[in-house]
This record gives structure tokens, sequence and C-alpha cells, in this order.
């Protein structure tokens, strides 16, 4: 595997690789590296005759307060998990490479970042946008992987994707989780034992809700409710929202009906962690 740091290295291997006829799979990330991240970087590897991966703490996607200063990092650890996931670049360039000068051009995508993370964390999503945007440009034509856990932001970058007519494909991948169903992410790495203990609550809450929906309830106050009250049994997780929506457009729906998706978000100690679960209901 080669590690570069500046955009003309990674452009001149991607131009390279489709001169040749191959295809380029990408795998955006913010680093500390997990099984989640390496299971992307498998699907490229398995779908792709070239996968690059990057490595960026992207500062315009942290807010006031927020932990940009102490979000995890470890690249020796990420250069390894990487090479062993079949990376072949792997991109890890510094603030000054990925903004030389002001950013005075940022990317938003309206309407469906006005909810849940959107309106928790103003302005996380025009960071997120704005940061893919440019991989995007910089990578080129490509195949670009996302887990599923951070669904909101699947449905961000699909959408802004397709309205800039990027020549980007968007694969959203089944969340990775740990054995009792705890969504693996970076941040965990901040859980006190007991609050891991506590944490697992959120996918069993979903499913809970699930469930519900399995047996023919299509009210989504009453789903959502269902959630709530299964999160409410562990006192360390304080819940932030939950919802069933579209799938597509996180809109409201009622009845439920279509592809949805049930989404919690919840305070665990430091952290916010995020789940979801997708559903399709016969109309």
């Amino acid at each position: 595997m080669q590690t570069v740091t500046t955009i003309a290295e990674v452009r001149a291997f991607a131009e390279e690789a489709r001169a040749g006829g191959g295809a380029v799979g990408f795998v955006p990330t913010m680093g500390y590296l997990h099984e989640g991240h390496a299971s992307l970087m498998a699907a490229a590897r398995a779908e792709c005759d070239r996968v690059v991966a990057s490595v960026f703490v992207n500062p315009l996607q942290f807010g006031a307060g927020e932990d940009l200063g102490a979000y995890p990092r470890d690249i020796e650890r990420d250069t390894a998990l990487a090479a062993a996931a079949g990376v072949d670049l792997l991109f890890v360039p510094g603030a000054a490479e990925m903004y030389p000068g002001a950013v005075v051009t940022s990317v938003r995508v309206a309407e469906i970042t006005d909810r849940f993370e959107g309106a928790t964390r103003p302005g996380h999503f025009a960071g997120v946008a704005t940061v893919v945007a440019k991989l995007f440009a910089i990578v080129g034509p490509c195949s670009a992987y996302f887990g599923e856990k951070d669904w909101q932001q699947v449905c961000v970058v699909r959408r802004m994707a397709a309205d800039l007519s990027l020549p980007v494909r968007v694969v959203a991948c089944p969340t990775s989780r740990e054995p009792d169903g705890l969504a693996r992410s970076s941040r965990n790495v901040y859980l006190t034992d007991d609050e891991r203990s506590a944490a697992p609550v959120l996918r069993r809450a979903l499913q809970a809700g699930a469930d519900l929906v399995a047996a023919g309830v299509r009210d989504a106050a009453r789903v959502e409710a269902r959630v709530a009250e299964a999160v409410a049994t562990e006192p360390l997780v304080v819940l932030d929202y939950v919802a069933a929506v579209s799938a597509d457009t996180l809109a409201p729906l009622d009845p439920l009906v279509g592809e949805i998706r049930l989404l919690v978000a919840a305070r665990v100690g430091r952290p916010r962690l995020l789940d979801n679960i997708g559903l399709t209901v016969p109309a």
C-alpha cells in the first residue's frame, strides 16, 4: 500500500487506474479506523480494481465546543488496518493541503439537513458535504462507500452527488456491529465500562420498534414511543430523538409504508451515539 499526502498524488493514481480500464473504489474516513471501516474497504476491494481511502479529520464539520481537538487519532494503526483491508492508496492530507486558504465556498444540501443531526449540530452537514464534494473532485469518477450507521449522512451525500451530477456511485453498506449489537464507531472509545454495557440498548430499542411494525402497527407515533420506552430502561442512556421516516427523504411518514428508517440518537456519557434500522412496509 502507498501512503500519500497531496491532492496531486491522489489524482495521478486514480487517473492512471481509470486510463488502464480499472474501476476506482473510494472510502473516505476521519481515521481511528475500526472493523466497520475495514468492512467498507473490503466492499470496495470486492467491486473495484483499485481502492483509495482517505484519513482526514475535517474541521468544517465540528461545531463550537465539539471534540475536534480530542477526536481520537492513531495514524500508525490506521495505516496497518487499511493495508490489511486491501487499500492500494491511503490519502492522509494535512489541513493546509485540503484548505490552503480561508474557506469561502461551502456546499449545503437543503431540507434533508434541517432535522435530526442537522438540527442538533448546526453547520455539521455543510461541513460534511463540502469536504466530501472536495474529495469526490480529487478522486474523480469512482464508487464511494459509506456505512449505514450515519444514515442521514448517506442521504445527504447521495442527494449532493445527484444534484451536482458528480460521477460517483454512492454505495451504502450495512452497519458493522459488535457481538452485542452496538454499532461500531470511533467515538465508542469514550465510553466507560458501565456506559459500554448500557449502549447496546439502542439496537434493542430499534428492534422493538421494528417488531411492532412487523406485527402490523402503522402509526409512527406508536412505533417511536415503543423505541423511546425501550431506551428509557437504561438510565445511563439519555434519548435525543427517535423518528420513523422515509428512507430516502427523511420526511415524516404516517401511516408507515414503503421504505422507512427508524432513527435513534442518544447521549451515553460523553459521546452521542447514532443507530438506525431499515424496514420495507408493503402498501
